[in-house]
C-alpha cells in the first residue's frame, strides 16, 4: 500500500494546507471516500482516497502546511504498520570559533584613540617635523591642570589685538573673542575689567528661543485583529499585482436597455418555469450573450503570449464566484456549443460546488475571458481587473429603473444596465473592443436571439 503524498491540485500549487481530516486514524477507507479537505492556492477542496484500506498513519495534523509531494498519510492493510516517519533534518550546529585571546600589550585598532597629532591635523596649521604641538588638555603631573596663556589673537583687520595676559586668559576660559571686546586701557588695550564687562553684557542678552517641538503625528488606529492570509488570498494578491502592473488595462463602458431582458424573464416566470434551481436568470442571459458575442468577434477571444497573440478555438467562459475565503473562477468549457439552458445549469452546478468545496482542480483552471456580475450586490457599475493571461473581463452592474427619452422624445421609465469591459491593450484595441460591445448590446436588447 502506498504512502499518500500532498497532491498537486492546481497548475500553480507548490504547497497545500491540510484544513481538516474527514477520517480518523485507524478507520477503514475506500477509493472515492472523502478523507480530507486541502486548501490550495486557489480553493479549498475535498480530497478523495486513492486506495482501499485502513488509514494507518497521519503525518500532518490539521492546519499543517506541506509542499507538494511530501507524505501526509499512510493507507495500509489491516494490521499493517506504517513506516516510521523520517526525522526532520536539523541544521548542523555551527562550530564555535576559538575566542581570541586578549592582547595584553596593545588593544584593537578600532579601540585606539587617535593620537593627538592626528586629531589636530585637520584644524591646526602644518608644523615642522621638529616642532610638536603642545597638548593643552593634558593633565599636570601635580594633579592640577596648567593652562598656559593663549597666544595673541589678531584682530579682524589683521593687526595684533592689544590685551593684557590676564585679559586673554579670562577671555579664553569664557570662550570670548577678544578681538570683539572694546578696550579701555592705554591705546585701546583690553583689560580684565573689559572682559568681565563683556561677559556681563553677554549674559544679559535674552536666551535664544527654544526650538519648537514638532507636533505629534496622527495617532495610529488600534489593531483589532491580525488575520493571516490564506493560500487563496495570497495568490489573489499576487495575481492581481501581476495583472494590474504589467498588463496595460483600458476600459470601455456601455449602457444597455435591459427592458427586453426583464420582459423575457417575466414571460418565463409566468409560463411556470419551475423551481429556483431550474429557472433562467438575467445573469444567464448575460453569460450566453457574452459567449455568442465572442463567437461573432473572435479576435477578442485571445491572450498575449510574449511574441504572439494566441487566438482560441473554444470560448471557455470563466465566472467569478465569491466564496468565504475569496474568489474563484470556475470555467464552462466550450460554452459556444451550449444552449442558454445548458449554460445556466452548468453555472449553477459549478457555483454550488465551489461554495461547498467540491470542485475539481481542472474546473477552475484556464478560461479565455471572465464575467463578473455584482448587480446582485446593488453595484451600479465598476471596473474589474483582468485575470491573466486572459484578454478581457466584463464587469456587469445592476439593472435599475431610470427616466429615459425614447425615439419620439417622450420621457418614460426604463430599465438600464451598465457593463464595463477591461481590455488588455496588447491584445484588444479600442475599435475591436467597441465591436464586441456593440454585438453584446445587440444580443442583450434582443434576447430572443439567444434562444436560437
Amino acid at each position: 500500500m502506498p504512502e499518500i503524498q500532498m497532491p498537486k491540485l492546481s497548475d500553480t500549487m507548490t504547497e497545500g494546507t491540510l484544513v481538516t481530516w474527514k477520517k480518523k486514524k485507524g478507520e477503514q477507507v475506500s477509493t472515492g471516500d472523502v478523507i480530507a479537505e486541502i486548501e490550495t492556492d486557489k480553493a479549498t477542496m475535498e480530497w478523495e482516497s486513492p486506495e482501499d484500506g485502513v488509514l494507518t498513519e497521519i503525518y500532518v495534523e490539521e492546519g499543517g502546511k506541506v509542499e507538494v509531494g511530501q507524505k501526509i498519510a499512510f493507507i495500509g492493510d489491516k494490521g499493517e504498520a506504517a513506516p516510521a516517519a523520517e526525522p526532520k533534518k536539523e541544521a548542523a550546529p555551527q562550530k564555535e570559533q576559538p575566542k581570541a585571546e586578549p592582547e595584553a600589550k596593545q588593544p584593537a585598532e578600532t579601540e585606539q584613540p587617535a593620537p593627538a597629532e592626528e586629531q589636530s591635523e585637520e584644524i591646526a596649521p602644518p608644523q615642522s617635523e621638529q616642532q610638536k604641538p603642545t597638548r593643552l588638555d593634558a593633565p599636570s603631573t601635580t594633579g592640577r591642570a596648567s593652562t598656559p596663556p593663549p597666544a595673541p589673537q589678531p584682530s579682524s583687520n589683521g593687526s595684533r589685538v592689544k590685551a593684557s595676559p590676564l585679559a586673554r586668559r579670562v577671555a579664553a576660559e569664557q570662550g570670548l573673542d577678544i578681538s570683539q571686546i572694546k578696550g579701555t586701557g592705554p591705546e585701546g588695550r583690553v583689560t580684565e575689567t573689559d572682559v568681565r564687562t563683556a561677559m556681563k553684557s553677554q549674559s544679559a542678552r535674552p536666551p535664544a528661543a527654544a526650538p519648537q517641538k514638532k507636533s505629534p503625528g496622527p495617532a495610529k488606529p488600534l489593531e483589532g485583529a491580525r488575520i493571516h492570509l490564506s493560500g487563496m488570498r495570497k495568490v489573489i494578491a499576487e495575481r492581481l499585482v501581476a495583472s494590474k502592473g504589467p498588463v496595460p488595462h483600458f476600459y470601455l463602458s456601455i449602457e444597455v436597455d435591459a427592458g427586453p431582458l426583464m420582459s423575457a424573464r417575466a414571460e418565463l416566470k409566468a409560463g411556470g418555469e419551475g423551481s429556483d434551481t431550474a429557472k433562467i436568470t438575467v445573469n444567464d442571459f448575460i453569460l450566453k450573450a457574452s459567449v455568442d458575442a465572442a463567437v461573432k468577434v473572435p479576435k477578442v477571444n485571445a491572450s498575449f503570449d510574449e511574441d504572439a497573440i494566441v487566438q482560441y478555438q473554444d470560448v471557455d467562459l470563466a465566472i467569478a464566484v465569491a466564496i468565504e475565503d475569496g474568489l474563484v473562477t470556475p470555467v464552462v468549457r466550450a460554452a459556444q456549443n451550449k444552449s442558454l439552458r445548458e449554460i445556466s445549469e452548468a453555472v449553477k452546478d459549478l457555483a454550488h460546488r465551489a461554495r461547498n468545496k467540491r470542485m475539481k482542480p481542472e474546473e477552475f483552471q484556464g478560461g479565455t475571458f471572465t464575467v463578473s456580475n455584482l448587480g446582485g450586490y446593488g453595484i451600479d457599475s465598476f471596473s474589474a481587473i483582468i485575470n491573466p493571461p486572459q484578454g478581457f473581463i466584463l464587469a456587469v452592474g445592476a439593472v435599475s429603473k431610470r427616466a429615459v427619452v425614447d425615439d419620439c422624445d417622450n420621457i418614460s421609465v426604463g430599465h438600464r444596465m451598465a457593463i464595463t469591459m477591461s481590455c488588455d491593450h496588447r491584445v484588444i484595441d479600442g475599435a475591436l473592443g467597441a465591436d464586441y460591445l456593440k454585438e453584446l448590446r445587440r444580443l442583450l436588447e434582443n434576447p430572443t436571439l439567444l434562444l436560437i
